[in-house]
């Protein structure tokens, strides 16, 4: 199919902008945004349209057959093959408004769901009546009903459950050319007839559906495999009379090339109370795979496999997770989970079966019964597809053989088959998935950055097609093909079944205007992908990328599409699309722009793009991606670089000059803060707001009369330091020190209590992050090359702790400084410390308030990143405190994003998600905690007047309390 003219590209776009409510982007960063999904390709799209209603849908696929411009039907956009991308194409973004359940009826025990509805949310729409829609892929947080049904998707539970194919009740369907119809489950004779009758184009399609099927039933027996998981080509077995004729199922796995989705209905099941799991050690994968059938029998809910080398790349990625300590001895491990109506019920199938698990003399068990534990472990299982982009070692693998099947009962040797074609190609790889329906994920180390990346990666996937069919199996078997493994399909089916495809998808759709090139007549499987191997002229970097070898183009290919950033639902990741539900907003659409942008050709302005930073504009750099992603891009980071190169030898907006000098300005206003507090709440304090770019909106804080370091002087001089105290050093952060001097009094306070002699640079210090975060790189390090001259100059013994106080400064001396400074900032990064780990390490056994409270905490994004909280967590269990972490991410002032002109609305979005809620109906002896800075003052400007406390504060008004006379 030819595309578009530039000319007839803009004339739809005007024309579909004028008739829908939904949005209409054809811009460059919409189109970059939507160019990739979680496969190798990258295609641009002409244009993308978020349809608001289904009458959206029905016209903008009317218009784009009038300009003779393909559709791409999309959900999450996490396809691994390719499938929802398309050139040329009009991408319908059907997540965006189209995600409604729109009922649930449990007597059917059915739901009806729109295209876009995330699978979580059905979930959560059919809990109440204790059901579930059986099929659960990793991706259930973000993945669309839609998606699903395109592709047929799995999950861990379909030995129990089945696939999305066996879970559907009905379609409702829109035609290329316009017709609308509705397709069910199975036919009896007189209802087939019925439908050959129906008026127009309907009836027409019937009668030839059944002629097609009818005429070619010998060669649809013989050719279609019988798999548990099969979801390559089209599934015409369906249509079989002694199938039913099941037209829901035939088209369920279609990807998208024959209708477009308007609606489902799909079944529900019970969903068992209670849970066990039985995690299962064995020697290698192969063996396994060999144990599998064995323990079928025993009806687990899951058999899935997960190898050494997945936890090897799991511990590469980043901190040990505690869950781990329960896998037993092993060099793989099936996770094989059983249901019961009660605990109990649960116990007992899971002894069962763990019995029989130690029946096998190489195999070792363990019994899991806690539910937090089973979600512990089972997030490590859906992190897979993240995780294993990067392998332990060293290296990137990609998509590209996803998820083979072959039977269950062949399973072992496939793998060792696998193994050894890996090994005489030189690649890596680490297997894992539902070896329980013979299916294996695999990312593989392809060189598809090099020039011969591309017949390499073709080598191995014509091999690897080979091998599966050899051994009865599918080139897909949850996935689908998309482009690719639709090039391979006459690999797995003979030349007569291939033809019917061709056939089947032009009764459907004749004009090739749905999804063209994914299923028949494909596209080349090493086309269009999504690495640069020729080379360019680089870019210049300031900053070391020391985990991608310097290159930020390996940082931000990272981005692998599995979305985690596009669940609004919880963790830190992503704020600004939570807010705005815009792609270009979430990690991965800024990945996605920023990889586009080194490329060159659809963002062609390096570091003056402008479509680069407006997306990055509504980044906080939370650094929530650095711990959330599965694959932990850095966008913070990246946006450093980005400003810090883009505005170099330029202009900067004023909140650069205003917010992010604001160290500097603070100092000039602690020599008279009484005349600075009558200015800015004067008449003149609106202007200032004007002047320096900060929302009206916003309320500028009120400055002490006598900031920390002076009050420290005279605290000193008043009470000095006990004989043999330990020292250590405090970090008088900028805003503690100038703006809420009593949190760092409060540390003195609790410190001294504890028996330490509580030292102070000596000098003005700064960890330089309102520089760093405006991409003021070079001011940043010198501020930090003078903060480490005022630390060296305090005669205290060289591994001597340094406390922060507030987390985003502590996180920038913890992960910042390095990357600044190289060698010469990591002595102080090393022995930075939060205030709860200070105590934590160096006084764990002294005497700590007991306090009789109630409390919530908001946990600072950056804590959240890269210090962590479990110190925190333990110093509360000493005091006794009753406390809840609030589930409630970034406040959404995170420094100066908040204040600044533009990010008022999106600032407070984020906060009312949940933390203004939850505060807001915390009880009024409730104490609210939050370390940081930004957080405690967007609760004192947006939650009705409550005012959170520093677990410093908490403490110390404790032990105040506890020193007072009683009467």
């Amino acid at each position: 199919m030819s595309r578009p003219s530039a000319v007839a590209g803009s004339e739809l776009a005007r024309e579909l902008a004028t008739v829908l409510r939904g949005e209409v982007r054809f811009g460059t960063a919409e189109r970059t945004v939507y160019s990739h999904d979680a496969s190798n390709y990258r295609q641009l799209p002409l244009g993308v349209v978020k349809p608001a209603d289904l009458d959206d849908v029905r016209t903008a696929m009317a218009l784009c057959r009038q300009y003779g411009v393909p559709v791409v039907a999309r959900g999450a956009g996490t396809s691994v093959g390719g499938q929802a991308i398309g050139p040329g194409a009009v991408v319908l973004d059907f997540r965006r408004h189209l995600g409604a359940v729109l009922e649930i009826d449990p007597r059917a025990r059915t739901a009806r769901v729109q295209p876009g509805t995330v699978l979580d949310d059905l979930q959560r729409a059919a809990r109440p009546y204790g059901l579930r829609f059986g099929p659960d892929p990793s991706t259930h947080s973000r993945c669309t009903l839609g998606g699903m049904i395109g592709n047929d998707s799995c999950g861990a539970r379909s030995l129990a459950w089945g696939r999305t194919s066996d879970n559907v009740e009905q379609l409702e369907l829109l035609l290329a050319d316009g017709t609308e119809l509705s397709v069910g489950g199975r036919l009896t004779g007189a209802e087939r007839a019925g439908l050959r009758e129906l008026p127009g184009r309907a009836g027409r399609l019937h009668s030839r559906l059944q002629e097609f099927t009818d005429r070619n039933l010998a060669v649809i027996r013989q050719g279609m495999p019988r798999l548990p998981r099969r979801t390559s080509g089209y599934p015409l077995d369906a249509l079989l009379p002694e199938h039913g004729h099941d037209l829901a199922r035939t088209l369920t796995g279609t990807e998208g090339t024959c209708a477009l989705l308007l609606g489902a209905t799909v079944r529900l099941v019970e969903d068992p109370p209670a849970r066990a799991l039985v995690v299962a050690g064995y020697p290698d994968e192969g063996a396994a795979a060999d144990a599998v059938p064995a323990l079928l029998p025993y009806g687990p809910l899951t058999a899935e496999g997960m190898a050494a080398d997945l936890i090897a790349a799991l511990l590469a990625a980043g901190p040990r997770p505690p869950a781990l300590d329960r896998l037993p001895a092993g060099g793989c491990w099936l996770f094989l989970e059983t249901g019961g109506a009660t605990a109990l019920e649960a116990y007992q199938a899971a002894r069962r079966l763990a019995d029989a698990v130690r029946r096998e003399r190489s195999a070792a068990v363990a019994l899991v019964t806690d539910p937090a534990e089973q979600r512990q472990l089972w997030a490590i299982r859906e992190a897979g597809a993240g995780i294993v982009t990067r392998l332990p070692g060293g290296g990137e693998a990609w998509p590209g053989w996803e998820d083979s099947a072959v039977p269950p009962e062949r399973l072992g040797d496939y793998l060792r088959d696998l193994r050894a074609l890996l090994r005489r190609h030189g690649l890596r790889g680490v297997p894992y998935g539902h070896f329980g329906d013979g299916c294996v994920h695999l990312r593989i180390d392809f060189p598809l950055d090099r020039p011969q990346g591309g017949g390499v990666f073709r080598e191995f996937l014509e091999q690897a097609a080979n091998l599966a069919v050899s051994h009865g199996g599918s080139l897909s078997g949850e996935h689908g093909d998309g482009q690719a493994r639709a090039e391979l399909l006459p690999r797995m089916y003979p030349p007569e079944v291939i033809g019917l495809f061709g056939e089947f998808k032009r009764i459907w759709d004749p004009e090739n205007l749905l999804n063209p090139g994914a299923l028949v007549d494909p596209r080349p499987l090493d086309a269009d992908l999504r690495f640069v191997t020729s080379p360019r002229r680089p870019l210049p970097l300031a900053l070391p990328y020391e985990q991608d070898g310097g290159s930020l183009t390996k940082a931000v290919h990272r981005c692998v599409g599995v979305a985690k950033c596009v669940d609004p639902t919880t963790g830190v990741m992503c704020p600004s699309y939570m807010a705005t539900g815009e792609e270009r907003h979430s990690t991965r659409g800024r990945a996605r722009l920023l990889a586009e942008m080194l490329r060159g050709e659809a963002v062609p302005d390096g570091w003056r793009s402008a479509e680069v930073r407006e997306a990055l504009d509504l980044c906080l750099s939370c650094k929530g991606c650095a711990s959330d992603c599965p694959v932990h891009v850095d966008m913070a980071t990246y946006k450093t670089e980005f400003l810090y190169q883009h505005y170099r030898h330029r202009p900067r907006p004023l909140p650069h000059y205003s917010m992010g000098w604001l160290p500097l300005w603070l100092r000039a206003v602690a020599l008279a803060p009484g005349a600075a507090n009558s200015l800015v709440r004067s008449p003149a304090g609106a202007l200032l707001k004007r002047l320096g770019g900060i929302d009206r909106r916003r309320v500028l804080p009120v400055f002490p009369l006598e900031n920390f370091t002076r009050w420290y002087r005279r605290h000193r001089a008043a009470h000095p330091a006990p004989a043999g105290a330990r020292p250590v050093l405090l970090w008088p952060d900028t805003f503690s020190n100038q703006l809420q001097p009593q949190v760092l009094r409060s540390a003195v306070e609790v410190l001294e209590h504890l028996g330490f002699d509580v030292r102070l640079p000596d000098g003005p210090v700064c960890c330089g992050l309102t520089w760093y975060s405006t991409g003021q790189l070079g001011t940043a390090r010198r501020v930090l090359r003078r903060s480490l001259a005022a630390l060296a100059a305090v005669s205290v013994p060289a591994d001597t702790p340094v406390v922060g106080l507030d987390p985003s400064c502590t996180a920038t001396l913890r992960e910042d400084l390095p990357r600044l400074l190289g060698a010469d900032g990591r002595p102080l990064s090393e022995r930075t410390r939060t205030f709860a780990e200070f105590i934590d390490e160096h006084a764990p056994d002294a005497p700590l308030p007991h306090v009789r409270s109630d409390a919530v905490t908001q946990t600072h994004c950056h804590q959240h990143a890269v210090l962590g909280s479990a110190a925190d967590r333990r110093v509360e269990a000493r005091l006794g405190l009753h406390n809840r972490v609030l589930d409630s991410g970034c406040c959404g002032l995170a420094g100066n994003f908040g204040f600044e002109q533009g990010h008022f609305e999106v600032s407070e979005a984020i906060a009312e998600r949940v933390l203004l809620p939850e505060v807001r109906a915390a009880g009024p002896h409730t104490v609210v905690l939050a370390d940081g800075f930004s957080c405690r003052t967007q609760i004192a400007q947006l939650a009705d007047g409550r005012r959170a406390l520093h677990l410093a504060e908490l403490i110390a008004r404790e032990l105040r309390a506890a020193a007072r006379p009683v009467d």
